[in-house]
Order: C-alpha cells, then sequence, then structure tokens
C-alpha cells in the first residue's frame, strides 16, 4: 500500500484542492472542544501532505503526523509554513505500529485512513497506537465509510478531472463491493499530462477499502482502552443509511 500512495502523493493535493481542509479543521476542533480539548497537542495518524495538520494548528494546536508513505511525509515537509514549524512535525511512521515515546492530548485520524485497514489485525493496530499515544482522558477522532450507507447506496464509477498550471489530471474509479468481506476494491485509472511538454503518464492504481459497522467498531475501541463517545455523521448531524462517511469521537479511559 505505501508504493500506491507514493505514486498517488504526485497528483494528490490536485485532486482535492476542493477539499474544504479549513472547515473540516474547525469541524475537528469543534469535537475535540466539546470533549475538553480546545488545545495542546495532537498525534494524526496518516497525515497525508499534511493540510489538516497545518490548519489545526492554525486553530492553536501543535501537530504531529505520521505517514507511512515517504512521498507524502516531503510534501508535508516542504509546504510547513516557516511561521508555523515549530509547532508542526511529520514523520514516515506506519499507523498500526508506530510507538514515538511521548503522549498527546488528542489523535486524529482523517480522510478514512480507518477503512485502509482492512484486517481486523490492522484496524485494532492502528486503534491501539492510538490509544497508546493519548493521555488518560485523551480524545481520538477519526472517520469512515459507513457500512449501513455503503450497503444502502453502492458505490459506482465515476470521473473527475482536474488541471492547474503544471498538470491535467483524469482519474476514472470503478469500484467491486465484496459483501463478505465488507471492503470495496476501487479501482482507479489515472492519465498524468505535463502541460508544458505534452508527456502522458497512466498510473494505475487499487485502493481497498473496508467499510465498518459500530457494535464491530466500540467492541475494538474498547479492547484498545478507549470508549466511544459520539458516533456521527461527518460534518453534519445523525448516523444513518444516507451517512457514506461517519466520525467517531473517543475517550482514552483510566487503565
Amino acid at each position: 500500500m505505501t508504493e500506491v500512495f507514493d505514486a498517488y502523493a504526485a497528483y494528490y493535493d490536485l485532486l482535492y484542492r476542493d477539499k474544504d481542509y479549513p472547515g473540516e479543521a474547525r469541524y475537528v476542533h469543534s469535537l475535540l472542544g466539546r470533549h475538553g480539548v480546545s488545545d495542546g497537542d495532537i498525534l494524526e495518524l496518516g497525515c497525508g501532505t499534511g493540510k489538516h495538520a497545518e490548519q489545526l494548528v492554525r486553530l492553536g494546536f501543535a501537530v504531529q503526523g505520521i505517514d507511512s508513505s515517504p512521498s507524502m511525509v516531503q510534501i508535508a515537509r516542504k509546504r510547513t509554513p516557516s511561521d508555523l514549524a515549530s509547532r508542526l512535525q511529520f514523520d514516515v511512521g506506519d499507523a498500526r505500529s508506530a510507538r514515538l515515546g511521548k503522549q498527546f492530548d488528542a489523535a486524529i485520524s482523517l480522510f478514512h485512513v480507518a477503512s485502509y485497514q482492512t484486517s481486523n489485525e490492522d484496524l485494532a493496530g492502528m486503534l491501539r497506537t492510538a490509544s497508546a499515544h493519548l493521555k488518560t482522558g485523551g480524545i481520538f477522532v477519526f472517520d469512515f465509510w459507513y457500512g449501513p450507507a455503503v450497503l444502502t447506496d453502492p458505490p459506482t464509477e465515476r470521473v473527475k478531472r482536474l488541471e492547474d498550471g503544471v498538470i491535467q489530471v483524469t482519474r476514472t474509479a470503478r469500484p467491486t463491493l465484496w459483501p463478505n468481506e465488507n471492503v470495496v476494491d476501487v479501482h482507479y485509472q489515472v492519465q498524468v499530462k505535463q502541460n508544458s511538454n505534452g508527456i502522458v503518464a497512466d498510473i494505475e492504481e487499487t485502493h481497498r477499502m473496508r467499510y465498518l459497522f459500530l457494535p464491530e467498531l466500540r467492541w475494538m475501541l474498547h479492547e484498545a482502552g478507549l470508549d466511544v463517545l459520539e458516533a456521527r455523521s461527518w460534518m453534519s448531524g445523525e448516523l444513518g443509511v444516507d451517512s457514506w462517511f461517519g466520525v467517531i469521537v473517543a475517550r482514552k479511559r483510566q487503565q
């Protein structure tokens, strides 16, 4: 999977330039604040190119992000504004097993990193990593694909086209649903064209995504020392069959 995201890094920010990172960071800030964390240190598992982390630093936090892709981490480091560098750090690390030797007031994992953990062992490892790095009473916020909504409104083929002054990107996503495994294989065919010379590169990737259900999440979080405080629809209200993307807020309990 690391190799997939190394290739992905080259056009990641262009594909998601319309993503509301400031709005999403404010939403996470509100979730944390509701449970007593309005400032302090945050660990981000699966930080990507660092855009959520940057916005959270602007809201008063210090953030250390880890990602399994060296290319993503390199981009995140390069784009760190100098005035934020003292409170923003990015390192290569595996969300399933990293141990940084320090604890944080909160941990976050956004953009469906949890749903990339397609085996029970991988997901449990990620939850243990979050728990191991939280102070007692610390808060963990993560989003995920919500199973009832995925099964009610299954994924379909989609095409996305974007360009900037450097490249043009056309990405076709063809999903295959495996209901007995609770996963979706999303096969991406990506064409990247250089504006300067017309050279075209073709990239193929398959992202395996797991859709999750609340009973299994509550149990796995509890096993990791975390208790669910909220389960909501991402950026909106109640979690239901029309909520493809869910978000959970959990607290580390006294051991």
